[in-house]
């Protein structure tokens, strides 16, 4: 009996060993700009309720972001987005995966930010591209608590035509923001 209990404890032990490296959010914050230089209104949005999941030992990252959740400052332009541009009863999500290329540079014993390399796959609109980032994770108190980035997007490789009629007020590229505030998992 004793040896089963033994058993039993060091499995639980490397559950929470294993849930330590681990790290998510469920109000991530994603921010894009896609204002021409010559518009005379901006084109931007922002949704906080991305999903995000970090495993800190091997470097792997998700993130998934619900279409719809983009709010505009201007109504008029949140069913254009939805309904011309992203299709998103067609395409609800987008969702980017892939890895921390330099995790191990990242130390998790003391206080700091440190500069990442993200490489991985995002898909939007259907259509799946490779995308390379830099970012930074926040260490504090041995934990991740925080990632951040800045990329481009070229909409027209993921399928989103911009109409001549707009092409003066949209970019074709969208500056993209991401902001996440990371939990720890807690294994159950």
């Amino acid at each position: 009996m004793n040896k089963l209990m033994i058993v039993l404890m060091l499995i639980a032990g490397m559950k929470e060993t294993q849930a330590q490296n681990k790290f998510f959010t469920k109000n991530g914050k994603i921010y894009f700009n896609a204002t021409s230089p010559s518009s005379p209104e901006k084109i931007e949005a922002s949704n906080e309720k991305a999903f995000a999941k970090l495993d800190a030992a091997s470097g792997e990252i998700e993130f998934a972001v619900l279409m719809k959740g983009f709010i505009f400052e201007k109504d008029l332009m949140q069913e254009h987005f939805n309904e011309n541009y992203i299709e998103s009863d067609k395409f609800p999500k987008a969702l980017f995966k892939g890895n921390v290329s330099n995790i191990s540079t990242v130390n998790m014993t003391k206080d700091g930010i440190y500069p990442v390399k993200v490489k991985g796959t995002m898909t939007l609109h259907g259509i799946t591209k490779d995308i390379t980032a830099d970012g930074s994770l926040t260490v504090k108190d041995g934990k991740i608590t925080a990632g951040t980035s800045n990329f481009k997007l070229i909409l027209k490789d993921f399928g989103i035509e911009i109409p001549s009629l707009v092409k003066e007020k949209v970019a074709e590229q969208a500056d993209i923001k991401v902001d996440v505030q990371y939990e720890l998992y807690k294994a159950s």
